[in-house]
Order: C-alpha cells, then sequence, then structure tokens
C-alpha cells in the first residue's frame, strides 16, 4: 500500500529535467531583464543631457503602454482593459511615473553605478512598509536586516562628506516610490490581471502627462534621439515582459535574488558609455544592501514555507 502511495505520487510530480529547466529559463528571463533596464537607463541618462526627465519619462510611459497594447489586445481583447479598482491602478500607475522621473532626473548628475546601487534598497522599503500597509508581520531578525541595510545606503550617499551628491536623494525618492508601487501591486494582484496591472502601471505616465508636456517639451534635435525615445518604451515594455516570464517559469523566492544582476549590468553600461567606475566605499554599500535585501527575500520565503 505504501509502495502504491509513493508510485501514484511519482507519477503526479512534474519530471525533474523539465522541472529544472524551466527553473533555468525562469533565471535567464530575469537576468535579459537585468541588462534590458541597465540599458534603458543609459539611453535616457544620454537623452538627460538635453531633453527634461519628464519628458524623458513620459517617453519611457508613453512607448511601453503601445508596447504592451501591441503585445496583448490581440491576445485578450478589450477585456485586458477592464479594471476593479481604478483608483488603486492609477495610485500604482502615479508611483512607477515619479520613480522613473526622479531616477532619470538623478542620472543626468550621478553615475550610473552609484544609482543603482541606492536603487537596490527598493526591497528593504517593501519589506518596511508590509507591514503598516499589508498587514505583514515582522520580526527582529528582518528589522535588523533593514537598519544593516540602510546603513549601506548611507555609505553610498555619504551625507556630510565632499563626495555627497544632492542628486542622490532623488534615487532615495524613486526607490520609495517604487516600493509603495511594489506594494499596490501585491495588492492588486489578486483583483486585477498581471496583463491588465502591466498595462495600467504606465497609464498616468502616458497620459496624465499630456497636460504638463506641452510646457517641457523639446523637439528632438536628430533621428538619434528619436530612436532613443523610442528605444526607453521597447526596452522597459521588454524588461517587464522578461520579469512577467520569469515569475511564470519559476518561484519569486527563487528568482528574486537574481535581480540584483542588474547592479552589475548598470556598471557594465556605466564604464562602456560614459567611463564611470564606482569607487571602493559605493561597492561596498552595495555589498551590504544586496545582502540585506537577500536575508530579507530568504527570511520571507522561509516563513511561507
Amino acid at each position: 500500500m505504501k509502495d502504491t502511495a509513493n508510485e501514484r505520487d511519482a507519477q503526479a510530480a512534474p519530471p525533474a529535467p523539465r522541472f529544472e529547466r524551466r527553473l533555468l529559463l525562469g533565471i535567464l528571463f530575469i537576468l535579459i531583464s537585468g541588462m534590458l533596464f541597465p540599458v534603458m537607463n543609459g539611453m535616457a541618462k544620454i537623452l538627460g543631457a538635453d531633453y527634461n526627465s519628464i519628458q524623458i519619462s513620459w517617453a519611457r510611459a508613453f512607448g511601453h503602454i503601445v508596447f504592451m497594447l501591441m503585445f496583448f489586445l490581440p491576445r485578450f481583447g478589450l477585456g485586458v482593459l477592464r479594471t476593479r479598482r481604478p483608483g488603486t491602478q492609477l495610485f500604482r500607475s502615479a508611483m512607477l511615473f515619479t520613480s522613473n522621473t526622479a531616477f532619470f532626473f538623478a542620472i543626468t548628475f550621478i553615475p550610473i553605478g552609484k544609482a543603482a546601487s541606492i536603487s537596490m534598497m527598493a526591497p528593504l522599503v517593501v519589506a518596511a512598509l508590509a507591514w503598516p500597509l499589508l498587514g505583514e508581520r515582522t520580526t527582529l531578525g528582518r528589522v535588523i536586516a533593514l537598519g544593516i541595510g540602510f546603513a549601506g545606503v548611507l555609505i553610498v550617499v555619504r551625507p556630510g562628506t565632499a563626495v555627497f551628491h544632492w542628486a542622490s536623494l532623488f534615487v532615495v525618492l524613486s526607490a520609495s516610490c517604487y516600493a509603495v508601487y511594489q506594494i499596490y501591486t501585491r495588492k492588486i494582484a489578486s483583483i486585477d490581471s498581471p496583463e491588465t496591472s502591466a498595462l495600467y502601471s504606465s497609464t498616468v505616465g502616458a497620459f496624465g502627462m499630456l497636460l504638463v508636456i506641452p510646457f517641457v517639451w523639446i523637439t528632438p534635435h536628430a533621428w538619434f534621439d528619436i530612436l532613443l525615445f523610442c528605444g526607453l518604451g521597447v526596452l522597459g515594455g521588454l524588461g517587464h515582459y522578461c520579469v512577467a516570464r520569469a515569475l511564470n517559469y519559476a518561484p519569486a523566492n527563487l528568482v528574486s535574488p537574481f535581480q540584483y544582476f542588474q547592479l552589475l549590468g548598470s556598471v557594465v553600461v556605466g564604464y562602456v558609455i560614459f567611463q564611470e567606475m564606482p569607487d571602493a566605499m559605493t561597492w561596498l554599500g552595495a555589498a551590504i544592501i544586496v545582502a540585506s535585501g537577500l536575508y530579507v527575500g530568504w527570511s520571507q520565503s522561509r516563513r511561507k514555507a
């Protein structure tokens, strides 16, 4: 009888090689997103020398909407535009647009690698806000990890020293807004479909800012600039699609640590395009932030298990 039960369980379980392939595909997709987003940020930094960060962020959002509509409408029809929480969706979108605008503004003044290091604090902010906003209980170990992680942010920013740059505070704002965006994405995940949420994530930036764009608009100077503006939306949309595909192939707690690959991608883009290389203190702070984020993610997955 026991052997029969074991055979039944073996038949119900997915084949190990197939399961492992799905995990590898999930990791591959998250690594691809970790290179797409830094390239997008590099394009935004190039444009930031001549154009307003609001215009750059609007192009990113509008291109994202166009890309998603082309991808989703043939598959899901107009029903993908139907949401049961329009207020929450618009708030999410406003947070994402604010995050992008603040980040694009900051990288016109500071290296991409440094900005990416600070932005890695977003998972820590999510963990800090999960209790008051989601009602998720925390632990002493997680609180200590959060404190250590934010100490890492201070090492990167170094307020009060000669290397401090006020633009770093805009990256802190960007990471905080992105954390709120992630929290409300989790809150609405059981209400609207992922495709609907993906579309609405850029609505405020794409359409709400049309009232502001005429006041900051600068007509692109060359075809190369037009290509960069179009590329922002395409790379942003592809990056988010890769993240969604990664989560479709593998559990979030497995692929999430690989999102820190984006930090390495940002350093590569910063060095190749702008000849920027983070200093030793930035590497140290980034390592502390990443280690704290990995511990928080590990402790959450362990509690769920």
